[in-house]
């Protein structure tokens, strides 16, 4: 269901050698990994891994085809795609296998490519490493394809391509899962039966992790757990599950059992599309045979989404990375100042989030350089819709950070303007309100050629996407500070900077963080308070980040964006909010490119930017009835 594969990593009950008991568990795990999609067992889980010379005696390597034959059968009504562990022989040759099976029969059988013999393995005592070309072998009255350059393609799901390795096979330089990636596997499976030992974990999850980021590929690693010998070593099951980086899913140790997780093969791919032209660099695409099964139907996703996907969950990293982000923007600033060599800066201070956080960058970047605060000139600039409440804690921030405070009250200068241009005052429309962002642009620009400095940029990139800016208003700057800033995590950014500096800043910083987002373009309502409230005609802007993130980001098609957004918001915005507001995203999106593609510079801060310099090229007058015809339908 919309590319999310539901992925099981089963570490069943084992008896070392007791083929027919493991037999029996591995059926069970089978029949109870419910609606997954994807099943992997650990290595050599027929058998057991510890069987040592045991893997020499006939009685064994007959009785575990035996065993594959009965889990084969056991499949014939299952459209899971099983990978299970097992000794195979191949012209008097023994080899440590991935055996894949699909609806009742094998699909093919993978052998390990690398045998660790240091330490406590030996396994060239036992097995033959894999050749480095496919071939066939007789396994259960079957003929399948036997080698490592196998990719098993769900023919209802392309997408859906799964390759395996096998335990040390990943922890190697040239493991071969970089190759299954770049010759299309989305998923890769490993069957393993690495021992436990002090830190061994922390390090196996790491790995794990780092494979499936470098190779853009969701990642199931099977752990063998207790049941195996513990004659010289400990097994603890260690069942990870991860996607890009991502860990997903993850078993406690020494617990047997099974870890679920939903792998979107939709994201892994668009992802590789957008790397194409050097992720799929030095492929063999060429030497891998493709082998298609049916695939289940996976049924409810059980993954969960963020609401606010810019930012971390988790208070330390959210720390770090804000103190991170305010250096990134701060940085940028003072390399244009000292290519400019500009004196002064200048910046139209609000009372609202982004202008706060835009003289707060401008203040860091300014202790860098060892500049005195007063050589930042903030000007408020009180307009028609200007409240006490915005205009007096203007002046308490830019009193607070030491800058210099200008105040300029634009109502004469638009009143005049309205005149020329034969305008009527009364009539409050975009007229009514460009003219007023106009006229504060103009200023600041001007106040910056009187006083040798840069207009500082205070939209954000939320803004930018919907296009919620003036055009040649508040939409152009010298330099753009926030512009790859979110809104969702503006507050953030203003709120860790306040408990930075404590005292009345944070105080006026608090107050500004509860203050309603507004342009404050039209008057007050009778009692002085904000009427014109941005959220009440764009919409919420933790539905929008949500949206730009999950459509740009990652590409995603407007019913997936709809879907996982509907799971995201249950219980917080209905469906048909959300539907509402979705539209209302594309719409905006499509129609205000031209805004984007002039925009000032300013620094990339994260993983989404729609500079059109650099992440984002579109053309001004693409249509965007593709997209809403999808929400139509």
């Amino acid at each position: 269901m919309y590319g999310f594969i539901k992925v099981c990593a089963v570490t069943p009950e084992l008896k070392v050698a007791d083929v027919p008991f493991n037999t029996k568990k591995i059926i069970e795990g089978i029949n109870s990994a419910k609606d997954a999609q994807l099943i992997v067992f650990p290595e050599l889980s027929v058998c057991g891994y510890t069987c040592g010379d045991l893997f020499n005696q006939r009685a064994l390597t007959d009785a575990v085809e035996r065993g594959l034959t009965e889990i084969c059968a056991s499949t014939k009504d299952n459209c899971a795609l099983i990978f299970v562990g097992a000794p195979v022989l191949r012209f008097d040759r023994l080899y440590n296998c991935a055996v894949a099976m699909n609806r009742g029969r094998i699909l093919g059988v993978v052998p390990k490519f690398f045998l660790p013999t240091y330490g406590e393995f030996y396994e060239r005592r036992h097995f033959t490493p894999a050749e480095k070309q496919n071939s066939t072998v007789n396994l259960c009255g079957q003929v399948v394809d036997f080698g490592t350059k196998l990719i098993f393609r769900a023919q209802n799901c392309p997408q859906f391509t799964v390759s395996a390795e096998i335990c040390e096979d990943l922890w190697v330089p040239d493991s071969p899962s970089i190759y299954h990636a770049k010759a299309g596997a989305n998923i890769i499976v490993n069957l393993s039966c690495s021992d436990e030992t002090v830190g061994k974990a922390e390090y196996r999850r790491d790995l794990v992790k780092m494979q499936s980021a470098k190779l853009v590929c969701g990642y199931v690693y099977c752990d063998a757990g207790e049941g195996e010998s513990t004659t010289d070593m400990a097994f603890a099951g260690h069942d990870i599950i991860c996607e890009n980086g991502a860990v997903l899913a993850e078993s406690e140790l020494f617990k047997r059992g099974c870890v679920y997780a939903d792998i979107d093969v939709d994201k892994l791919s668009n992802e590789r599309r957008r790397m194409a032209n050097t992720f799929f660099t030095c492929g063999d695409c060429a030497q891998y045979k493709v082998i298609d099964f049916t695939a289940a139907d996976g049924g409810e996703v059980e993954r969960s989404f963020p609401q606010t996907p810019f930012v971390p969950a988790d208070d330390e990293m959210l720390r770090e990375r804000t103190e991170l982000i305010l250096s990134i923007q701060a940085s940028g600033l003072k390399k244009r100042f000292e290519h400019t060599r500009a004196k002064t800066a200048v910046i139209g201070i609000s009372g609202g989030l982004d202008s706060a956080l835009a003289l707060l960058v401008v203040s860091r970047a300014f202790k860098r350089m060892g500049k005195p605060a007063s050589d930042i000139i903030a000007v408020t600039m009180p307009g028609f819709g200007t409240t006490g409440k915005t205009y007096n804690n203007s002046l308490k921030l830019i009193k607070c950070l030491g800058a210099t405070a200008k105040t300029i009250d634009i109502t004469g200068s638009v009143l005049k303007h309205f005149e020329d241009i034969g305008h009527d005052p009364d009539v409050l429309d975009v007229t009514y309100e460009n003219a007023q962002a106009r006229t504060r642009t103009l200023i600041l620009m001007d106040l910056a050629n009187k006083t040798g400095g840069l207009v500082i940029g205070t939209g954000d990139l939320s803004e930018l996407a919907l296009g919620w800016a003036t055009y040649n208003g508040d939409h152009m700057s010298m330099y753009a500070v926030n512009c790859s800033v979110p809104k969702t995590l503006v507050k953030h950014l203003v709120r860790y900077e306040a408990s930075n500096l404590g005292g009345e800043a944070e105080e006026v910083l608090c107050d500004i963080l509860n203050t309603e987002i507004s342009p404050e373009l039209l008057p007050p309502d009778k009692s002085g308070n904000i009427a014109q409230k941005t959220e009440d005609l764009v919409g919420p802007y933790i539905l929008h980040d949500f949206f730009l993130y999950y459509a740009v980001r990652w590409g995603f098609a407007p019913d997936k964006v709809r879907y996982i957004a509907n799971k995201a918001f249950k219980g917080v915005f209905t469906e048909e909010v959300i539907l509402k507001w979705l539209k209302n995203f594309y719409r905006r999106f499509f129609a205000q490119q031209f805004k984007r593609s002039c925009i000032p510079d300013g620094v990339k801060v994260g993983s989404v930017s729609l500079s059109p310099r650099g992440d984002w090229r579109m053309p001004s007058d693409a249509s965007a009835e593709l997209w809403l015809n999808v929400l139509e339908s």
